[in-house]
């Protein structure tokens, strides 16, 4: 929501400054902020290899200068301004779809050559739409005049460009999707008053500035969330430690059996697991937040929060995830009849047949997981969160050394054990 909300503000905030008359930048001062927005856009999104959003930016470029050139700074009811106003208008929200819509390959020739030829083609399209007739004369400079309103053609290209660019944002919650739907949305708006002028450029500016805010934020992702999971990450875990004040909880979280069930059923099915478990953290209740620390560990910090303030959010945890199953999607190659393993005749002739049993399942069973949870809390003797962080680890060890599935305390404590899931 914070991604999706936060470039609606600040198009907000730029339309009451502008239309209240709150500020008055000069044209040259708005031309300056435009400029600098793009060649930071460009510069971000080529340091971040996001190929998609330096030629969204690009199109941006080409539309402003495109309407600026043919209009000669006054957009009137005919002519060629009024006809790259309506080219941008229909070209831009197509761009937007099309460039949301193509897998990021970095500037590689595959992913840069498709997008530049059609940037190419579409300027020698405006270009001869829109030929001056070198008989008639217009005045240069911007000129306050009532913008002529856009053609129903136009708004129905942003409409349903904005509604594809929104379901993109809903199924993918990244940041670029959000800046190309923001982004949209300002240059429409600076299509709506004129497309030339102090106020639509203001709006150009804006639209390129939360395209290159957008790479920022993709960026701190990358940084501080897993991709996988979508929950903060292992550097967002230690930056939080640093933060804590006690009292303070840490519970350390653990899937079961993770690594058999990736030899048995694949990596694809193991993402599924570690998925299905990361949503039911991210619902943790007590105040809790859910960290992914690497591979199939997870820690919960409870800021405030002693042991047995948190004991029973954690046993609900506990039997949420053991209450969580999902479908297998299809039988990968390592589920089909293979030879005798080695590794199975190392390990023992019972465990080699139970792994053989799993290995047997059919595609379409139900694959349920279990966790084991180790809690401590802070105390006077261990205030600090690194010792606090080892007391929980050694909980955990003990949850599965006693059959897994359970949450222990850093006191030995034990919770009530329900029964183990399939592959615990």
């Amino acid at each position: 929501m914070k991604s999706l909300l936060t470039p609606a503000i600040w198009i907000v905030a730029v339309a009451i400054l502008l239309q209240t008359g709150v500020i008055a930048p000069s044209a040259a001062l708005i031309t300056f902020a435009l400029y600098a927005a793009l060649i930071a856009g460009l510069l971000i999104a080529w340091r971040f290899h996001s190929s998609r959003i330096f030629f969204a930016l690009l199109v941006l470029f080409l539309a402003e200068r495109a309407i600026s050139y043919f209009s000669a700074g006054h957009i009137a009811a005919s002519g060629p301004g009024s006809t790259a106003l309506a080219a941008a208008g229909l070209l831009l929200p197509l761009d937007f779809v099309l460039l949301a819509l193509a897998q990021e390959k970095g500037f590689t020739f595959s992913s840069v050559a498709p997008a530049a030829l059609m940037l190419f083609v579409e300027s020698v399209i405006v270009a001869v739409l829109c030929r001056p007739d070198p008989l008639a004369s217009a005045p240069r400079g911007w000129h306050h005049a009532a913008p002529p309103d856009l053609p129903f053609a136009t708004l129905i290209a942003f409409a349903a460009a904005g509604i594809v660019l929104l379901i993109r944002f809903l199924l993918f919650r990244k940041p670029a999707e959000s800046g190309l739907l923001w982004a949209l949305a300002a240059t429409a708006l600076a299509l709506r008053f004129g497309g030339v002028g102090r106020i639509p450029s203001a709006y150009f500016a804006t639209a390129a500035f939360i395209l290159a805010v957008s790479m920022v934020e993709t960026s701190y992702l990358l940084a501080y969330h897993d991709e996988l999971t979508a929950l903060p990450s292992r550097r967002a875990f230690h930056e939080a430690l640093l933060r804590l004040q006690p009292p303070y909880s840490i519970a350390m979280v653990d899937i079961d059996h993770f690594k058999r069930c990736n030899d048995t059923y694949g990596h694809d099915t193991g993402d599924q697991v570690l998925r299905l478990v990361a949503s039911r953290l991210a619902r943790v209740t007590g105040g809790g937040q859910a960290y992914r620390c690497g591979g199939e560990e997870f820690a919960i910090i409870f800021p405030g929060k002693t042991t047995k303030d948190v004991l029973d959010d954690l046993e609900d945890l506990r039997g949420r995830i053991e209450s969580s199953s999902f479908r297998l999607r299809g039988q990968e190659r390592r589920q089909e009849e293979r030879g005798p393993d080695r590794r199975n005749a190392r390990a023992g002739r019972t465990r080699g047949h139970a792994i053989r049993q799993l290995a047997r399942a059919p595609a379409a069973s139900e694959l349920s997981v279990t966790a084991s949870i180790g809690v401590a809390s802070s105390t006077e003797k261990s205030a600090s969160p690194d010792e606090v962080v080892k007391a929980a680890d050694k909980a955990l060890y003990r949850a599965k050394d006693g059959g897994r599935n359970r949450v222990e305390t850093a006191l030995a404590g034990r919770r009530a054990r329900s029964k183990t899931a399939d592959i615990a």
